[in-house]
């Protein structure tokens, strides 16, 4: 799972199939297949973003705690990749920032992370802007 942050607030959830290996990476650049390998057929990267599912509606304790530790460090940005071991212990293991703008479109997100992103980011930016005035 990735819990996707922007401006310090839970935007969604990506549920990543790894049934045929560990790439979790969602970003729309990471989904290249083949398109290197000389051996293989051009690939247009689409079964890619069918790994990767968005839950807008995830529900998870350790959102909040995930939430917490980004605000305790200044992390506004941030996607949270974590697995639950047998016993349903979460585990994170990274912290980094990706969209997947087919998934995002698969949900029917209305604001997508990237536009969030910006609105954020514009926000900040006026918010510096003003205290720059007002210095």
């Amino acid at each position: 799972m990735r819990a996707e942050f922007i401006g310090g607030v839970f935007h969604y959830a990506v549920k990543v199939d790894a049934s045929d290996g560990f790439e979790l990476c969602p970003a729309d650049v990471c989904a290249v297949g083949d398109q290197f390998c000389p051996t293989t057929a051009q690939d247009d990267g689409g079964t890619e973003s069918q790994k990767f599912e968005v839950l807008s509606d995830f529900s998870d304790p350790l959102i909040d705690r995930i939430g917490r530790v980004l605000a305790a460090h200044g992390a506004e940005v941030a996607g949270v990749e974590f697995v639950r071991d047998g016993d349903g212990k979460p585990h994170v293991y990274d912290i980094n920032t990706n969209y997947n703008a087919a998934a995002e479109r698969t949900a029917g997100i209305e604001e997508t992370a990237p536009q969030r992103l910006a609105r954020f980011l514009g926000a900040e930016l006026s918010r510096v802007r003003n205290l720059a005035k007002a210095a």
